[in-house]
């Protein structure tokens, strides 16, 4: 049994989307699981029962495997994280993390302010012992096979050592999540060789060597589309999270701009591409999980429909089930022996 905490009041469409995701969720997952509604009350309450009245009809047995946690405030997507998170310690996130924290659920996800997440995340859950920061870490599809690309928009510079951290705890998630044996690792740059990259990609290329993972060296941002290299499959790619929120940002546009050309040369109505192509769509994805904390946190893009919501539930079961925080520390714990950090964020 799991118990997975939704943020009902994160994201541009909020209380509608995340509420309808967890319905959705719960019609397809094992009557075993259950999800909390984090918010406030009253809101989450009409919200429920205009849903279940509607469009939402068909599920409306799931709704005593849903509960409600009341939290009054809300952090806005406008909001500085540090400023909500001390201004606003009974808002939905906060409350919801703190459920993770304190054992009441095995996994939060939220369509809400990043930046307050992965804040109120390091302070609620805590970072795994021998890590500084944590990464944002994001499938993306391929012509091969999915690859995991981290970071996505945590840690806009990053040291060389912090990128091989984000090549170890990649390995684990690639592991455990996507079933790989021994996943393979590439480091983006703008060129294959050692030498090619600025001064942290090529300090990072260094110790990469050396890290204890699969790093196959260098990839380059046409290798990610294929999903292989000269050197083989990829598995996973590093990066910093200004590079990797770009990418991000630039590979989801790839899908409804194909889909409305496709659509026009053929003829076709986009909806009938869209379900070839749903591969390219950012929703069947839900959301990514924030790597290196104690615990599940999932955050997923701020204008997530609900269909994006009940995938995001379905990735924070997987990370539980699968017991990838747990096995991120052992791996971390093997690789660095000599380390001694208590586990808070420097």
């Amino acid at each position: 049994m799991a118990r997975i905490a939704v943020d009902a009041m994160g994201g541009d469409f909020a209380p509608r989307a995340p509420i309808a995701g967890a319905l959705h969720a719960l019609g397809a997952l094992a009557p075993e699981h259950h999800i909390e509604l984090v918010g406030q009350t009253a809101v989450i309450e009409a919200e429920l029962a205009a849903l279940l009245r509607g469009e939402l009809a068909v599920v409306a047995h799931v709704r005593d495997r849903l509960s409600i946690v009341e939290a009054p405030d809300v952090i806005e997507m406008t909001d500085k994280p540090s400023v909500a998170l001390r201004g606003k310690t009974h808002s939905s996130m906060v409350v919801g993390i703190k459920r993770v924290a304190e054992g009441h659920a095995h996994g939060f996800v939220s369509a809400g302010n990043t930046g307050a997440q992965m804040a109120a995340s390091l302070v609620s859950l805590k970072l795994h012992a021998g890590l500084t920061r944590p990464a944002i870490g994001t499938i993306f599809p391929t012509a091969k096979q999915p690859i995991l690309v981290l970071d996505v928009g945590a840690n806009v510079d990053c040291a060389p050592e912090e990128l091989v951290q984000f090549a170890r705890i990649g390995t684990v998630y690639a592991q455990a999540l996507l079933d790989r044996e021994n996943p393979a690792v590439g480091l983006l740059s703008i060129g294959e060789e050692p030498e090619k990259g600025n001064l942290v990609v090529k300090e990072a290329h260094q110790r990469l060597r050396g890290a204890g993972v699969n790093f196959i060296g260098n990839v380059e941002g046409r290798d990610l589309p294929r999903g292989f290299c000269d050197r083989g499959a990829i598995d996973v790619v590093v990066c910093d999270g200004f590079t990797g929120n770009i990418l991000l940002k630039f590979y989801e546009s790839i899908g409804p701009m194909l889909i409305g050309m496709v659509s026009k040369v053929a003829g076709l109505d986009p909806r009938e591409i869209a379900g070839s192509l749903k591969q390219l769509d950012v929703d069947e994805y839900g959301g990514a999980p924030l790597l290196g904390v104690r615990g599940v946190s999932i955050i997923s893009h701020g204008k997530s429909s609900p269909r994006a919501i009940k995938n995001a539930i379905h990735v924070a079961l997987r990370a539980h089930e699968s017991g990838m925080t747990d096995q991120i520390g052992r791996r971390l714990a093997e690789s660095m022996p000599q380390t001694t950090a208590s586990g808070t964020s420097s």
